[in-house]
Parts: C-alpha cells; sequence; structure tokens
C-alpha cells in the first residue's frame, strides 16, 4: 500500500506564501498559548519546542488539559488555539466563531497489565471489549475472552477497569467505538467525553494519569494513545477488527484506516475513522484538530498562532514520522491555506503571512 501523506504539490504552491512567512519577525516576548487534547500532546511539545527553536522571540507553550477543557478555553479566548480530538459541527464552528484545523491521526490503544501476558499477545473483539468496559465480563479467565485466546494462559483475576476522569475527546472516540461494536453498550453508557460508566471504574486524569495508574494495578485495563504505548513500553492489545482480521496498532494500520475513509476518498477531513472496513485497519484510529479564533481582536498573535499551524503543515510529514502518529493525505493538508485565509481581524485583514 503506498500512502500519500506528503505536500509536494501544495509545497510548490505555497513558496510565495512562505516567502512573506519568512519576513515576519516576533517582537520580543511573543507569548502564544494553547491548550486540550492530550492524545497528540507529546507530537505538540515537539512541534512547539521545533517552532520555538526557528523564532526564538515566541514563547509557544501547549497544555495537555483534554479536549473539552480546550473547546472551552478557545470559546473563552483564554488560549490562541484549542485542541480537540473530536471535531465541532460546522454549526458549532459558525456560533463559536472558530476555524477547525486537522493537524495529525493516531489511534486509541486498549492496555493492560496481566501477569505473563506481554504486547500484542492479547486478543479482543470489539464486542468483548464493550463488555469488558460496561463491567459485564469481569474476570480475565472468562470463556468469551478465552475463546479468543486460544493459546494464552489467561490469570484468574478480577478485571479492573481505568477511564478518564476529565473531559476527554479520547473517552469520546472510545465510547463511540464501542457503542458501533456493541448494542448492549449503546443503551447503556452514553457516548460522550465523560460518561456516566457501570459500577464503580478507578479513574485518573489525562493519558498520562491513566497510564500510570494502570502501571500499579495488576489486572487493569484502560485506553491510551499509541505514542504512551510506545514510550512506558505499554501491553497494547490487539483488536478483531471489522474484516475479521487481527490487527496491532501501529503507524501503518493508521494509514490504511485513512485510505478507507471518507477522509481520504472524499477529501472529508471531520469524517469518522473508526471501524474501517480494511484488513489492515486499526479500528481505533482518530483524527485530532486544532480550533482557531476566526475573528480575533489580537491579529499579531493570531499571526503566529497560524504561522505555528502552518509551520507543522510544511513540515507535516518529517515532523509527525516516527511519533506514534501518522500524517493526513496531501488533498487534505491542501486546504490548509483557505481554512486560515479564513481568520480576519478587527479590520477585516486577513493574517500577513497569507498574503499574496
Amino acid at each position: 500500500m503506498q500512502f500519500v501523506g506528503g505536500l509536494k504539490q501544495f509545497r510548490v504552491a505555497a513558496m510565495a506564501m512562505m516567502l512573506s512567512v519568512a519576513s515576519l519577525s516576533a517582537p520580543a516576548q511573543t507569548q502564544i498559548k494553547g491548550a486540550g487534547a492530550t492524545f497528540p500532546s507529546r507530537v505538540y511539545e515537539r512541534w512547539t519546542q521545533g517552532f520555538a527553536d526557528l523564532n526564538p522571540g515566541v514563547r509557544l507553550r501547549y497544555t495537555p488539559s483534554g479536549s473539552g477543557d480546550g473547546i472551552q478555553q478557545i470559546t473563552a479566548r483564554s488560549v490562541h488555539f484549542g485542541g480537540t480530538d473530536n471535531p465541532l459541527s460546522p454549526k458549532q464552528l459558525s456560533e463559536h466563531k472558530l476555524v477547525q484545523i486537522p493537524m495529525l491521526v493516531g489511534g486509541l490503544v486498549p492496555v493492560v497489565n496481566l501477569p505473563s501476558v506481554g504486547a500484542n499477545q492479547l486478543v479482543l473483539s470489539g464486542e468483548v471489549l464493550a463488555d469488558i468496559m460496561r463491567g459485564q465480563i469481569q474476570r480475565w479467565d472468562d470463556a468469551r475472552i478465552a475463546v479468543l485466546n486460544p493459546d494464552l494462559k489467561l490469570p484468574s483475576l478480577s478485571v479492573a477497569r481505568i477511564v478518564r476522569d476529565d473531559a476527554s475527546g479520547s473517552t469520546e472516540v472510545w465510547t463511540r467505538y464501542l457503542a458501533m461494536s456493541s448494542p448492549p453498550f449503546a443503551a447503556q453508557v452514553p457516548v460522550g467525553q465523560k460518561p456516566a460508566w457501570p459500577g464503580a471504574p478507578l479513574r485518573a486524569k489525562g493519558n498520562d494519569g491513566v497510564a500510570a495508574l494502570l502501571k500499579t494495578t495488576v489486572g487493569g485495563i484502560t485506553y491510551v494513545s499509541y505514542d504512551r504505548v510506545l514510550k512506558d513500553k505499554l501491553a497494547g492489545v490487539k483488536l478483531r477488527n471489522v474484516s475479521g482480521a487481527t490487527v496491532a496498532a501501529t503507524e501503518d494500520a493508521f494509514r490504511a484506516a485513512i485510505m478507507a475513509s471518507d477522509v481520504y476518498r472524499k477529501g472529508d477531513d471531520a469524517a469518522s475513522l473508526l471501524a474501517m472496513p480494511r484488513a489492515e485497519a486499526w479500528p481505533l484510529t482518530a483524527t485530532s484538530f486544532i480550533l482557531l479564533d476566526a475573528e480575533p481582536k489580537d491579529l499579531a498573535s493570531a499571526e503566529w498562532a497560524a504561522r505555528f499551524v502552518f509551520w507543522c503543515f510544511m513540515h507535516g510529514d518529517d515532523l509527525t514520522r516516527g511519533t506514534g502518529f501518522a500524517a493526513l493525505p496531501s488533498r487534505v493538508q491542501a486546504r490548509l491555506a483557505g481554512r486560515l485565509m479564513q481568520i480576519h481581524g478587527p479590520d477585516g485583514q486577513v493574517p500577513k503571512f497569507m498574503a499574496p
């Protein structure tokens, strides 16, 4: 499979705009603040540091506080950009005067802490995973898990569910996938950023919080972004996807999900990447977005926030490769300039770096 993830044609068309970007200089102590989704936060740390190294007059900080908080903060204009793992509707964007930019694609991964069970050894289906997370399957040696793992010695342990305690876009993606996989789950657990979970699962804040709690909880299961699986050496679970194939989370498996989706086929960057009908596709794949003020009162700061986004896209392939995330298809990336042109200052000015 060949994945088209670059900006080859877009880079050529953008060279004139890059000249105007290069002509900008940051005044001393320019501060740009972002907050929101924890799902891509470690990649954003890498990106913000790279951008700051090239622009020493800019201090750019991203606080991983959860998608719900990111939406609230950009809506209140307490940050220059907000991160979310769930796209807002056109109506919401219009109501709050926001511009939505897709940034990258990654995967959520079920991870476990089970004695003698290593990475990618345990296999689950969406239906069985849903029964675990709603508390219907309460032991790891349950017959429904055993059927999927005939060659694995399952421990005789109680299941300890760990969920996010903050309003999380990852949780919304997670519950949406489980609801798609299981009608009983859909009837019992509402899809959302902070749903009412049955029973009394353990709770922690953020990707890092649930990962840390998992490490100290024998019999535990939770959900984290794939980059955390790699960095923290967690035991990821393989999933049976809708094509009947058993797959592990990888960057290639995220690309396969993109290629099977309307993100690639129709250029709809808000289309779902969950449970795509392709044998190699990871079923828990999702796009992460940045929200920008469409009508900023402080155009100078807005220009630097938009310039950061543009820089990330111009270097997107190199910046994303090896991070545990995948770059967006070029046909999605190429619409970036048009999205940023939707930003207008108090007198209708378009951000300077986009001027011809």
